[in-house]
């Protein structure tokens, strides 16, 4: 949410449960606090008296809290304001709950009654828009997310969801990957797309793969929510469960996520090839890749399936986004976590490659040994994991095959970028086994890719490297222990 988002629906929750609109001095204060200003600042701005804007801003958490159903206050109100709105999404039930412009199922939570009259400066909802049918209850809460959309960290995404706002509403492509590795934002950008985009779908549905579920378990879902039916009328065959919902794709405007798609592929393998029991998963993604209908399915994942780099171009209704890091404006989660030395940061954040995951995980170091002092932590020119950041990266390079390994274990030796032709020299491999390694590591965004002087270098990013150190993984290869 930006602060215009918070303004809005602050007003909204506020204007239904009391008919009235937040008063100018009550916005001033929630956008002064949104910028982390003192209520003396917000005063001097606002013309008035500290006294007075503490009086009114006492009133204001005191209304919020009581709107929202929990304390709120100037230090929680962002957090507050974002979990209730995503509450709506995280609570699916068969009934349907109108809020905005969205009809959101859901019957654990009561609508809030909306006055019938509401005063000129907010207008109503456009009735004429097509209504959305939301089943987020497989999606995890935006608070929980590194990356999530809550803060000026998030602003640095705005290309990215630019480009698939693009890709998905204008040029109506049917099959979208995002990948990229662990905590790097897939899913926060995923939520965050729902939101810019949701009311040109009837149906937005998100399901996760974690437990690697067979197609017919995913079909079904599906199925069930969009032809609102038990399973016990749904056809029992793969085949007629695909067809069934590729007709329902052609026939209605329907966005699918489905996420964490890696556990259904496959470890010791190049990249992008399933497990044995989910290979037809490849039937599903490539039908809804290569024929025509209405809807969208974005696929998550630590890597793309084959099918994505197969149909994926410029012109094709297939497209594909690797995330990389955040930038300077990662610098928002050391805010968060205030941490000193703000001079230090961009040091730390190109260290970590603007990895959301681990900035948190090694602010959060900095924090509890180093009192938030990261100058005091830099000087001991170390480039720390921890067992909580080296265990994001145990499963993703454990899934390497045996030529993925050799290639990164080779890389990692070196201090500097490498050529293709001293990797020809040193690897003892074909050029053939050597690209299609690096091009499997590369779209399991585990080497990083440079262009100097006409020619191609590889790396491997220093949080990587240091982790296959650690583990001695160099030496053994053995990345099953």
């Amino acid at each position: 949410m930006n602060v215009q988002e918070v303004l809005r629906f602050a007003d909204d929750m506020v204007f239904a449960k009391t008919g009235e609109h937040l008063e100018d001095l009550q916005k001033a204060i929630l956008l002064g606090v949104w910028k982390g200003q003192r209520y003396s600042k917000i005063a001097e701005e606002s013309h008035c008296t500290e006294g007075h804007v503490r009086n009114v801003a006492s009133e204001l958490w005191q209304l919020l809290s009581d709107v929202l159903g929990e304390n709120v206050n100037k230090l929680n109100f962002r957090s507050a304001l974002e979990r209730s709105q995503f509450a709506y999404f995280s609570n699916y039930g068969k009934n349907s709950l109108q809020i905005g412009n969205v009809n959101v199922c859901d019957n654990s939570l009561q609508a809030p009654e909306i006055p019938k009259t509401r005063s000129p400066s907010t207008p109503t909802s456009d009735t004429s828009q097509p209504q959305t049918r939301l089943d987020l209850a497989d999606a995890p809460h935006i608070s929980l997310l590194c990356d999530s959309p809550d803060g000026d960290s998030f602003a640095s995404r705005t290309s990215e969801l630019a480009t698939l706002e693009k890709s998905i509403v204008q040029e109506k492509c049917n099959l979208a990957a995002i990948s990229g590795l662990s905590g790097i934002g897939k899913t926060a950008l995923s939520l965050h797309l729902i939101q810019k985009i949701q009311h040109n779908f009837e149906y937005v549905i998100w399901r996760s793969l974690r437990h690697s579920p067979p197609l017919e378990t995913t079909l079904k879902n599906l199925l069930e929510f969009l032809l609102n039916k038990p399973e016990i009328e749904l056809p029992t065959s793969i085949p007629d469960r695909l067809s069934l919902l590729m007709e329902y794709l052609r026939k209605n405007r329907c966005l699918i996520i489905l996420d964490d798609v890696q556990t259904i592929l496959s470890s010791g393998q190049l990249a992008g090839n399933y497990r044995p029991e989910c290979e037809n998963y490849s039937i599903l993604f490539r039908q809804i890749g290569e024929t025509t209908h209405n809807s969208c399915l974005i696929l998550n994942s630590w890597e793309p399936p084959r099918e994505i780099t197969a149909l994926k171009g410029e012109k094709s209704p297939v497209r594909s986004l690797q995330l990389t890091g955040l930038g300077a404006a990662a610098a928002e989660i050391f805010r968060q976590k205030s941490l000193l030395n703000p001079e230090t940061w961009e040091n730390l954040i190109n260290t970590y490659r603007g990895n959301p995951l681990w900035l948190k995980i090694v602010a959060t170091t900095i924090q509890e040994i180093f009192r938030g002092r990261v100058a005091e932590f830099l000087k001991y020119d170390m480039l720390f994991l921890g067992e909580e950041l080296a265990a994001t990266l145990h499963p993703q390079i454990n899934r390497l095959s045996e030529l993925e390994k050799n290639l990164i274990s080779r890389l990692s030796r070196e201090a500097n970028s490498v050529s293709i032709e001293q990797l020809l020299k040193d690897a003892d491999l074909s050029p053939s086994e050597l690209f299609n390694g690096l091009q499997s590591l590369g779209r399991r965004s585990l080497v990083e890719i440079e262009e100097r002087e006409n020619e191609t270098l590889f790396s491997v990013c220093p949080v990587v490297r240091q982790y296959l150190i650690s583990n001695s993984v160099c030496d053994s290869f053995n990345l099953n222990g």
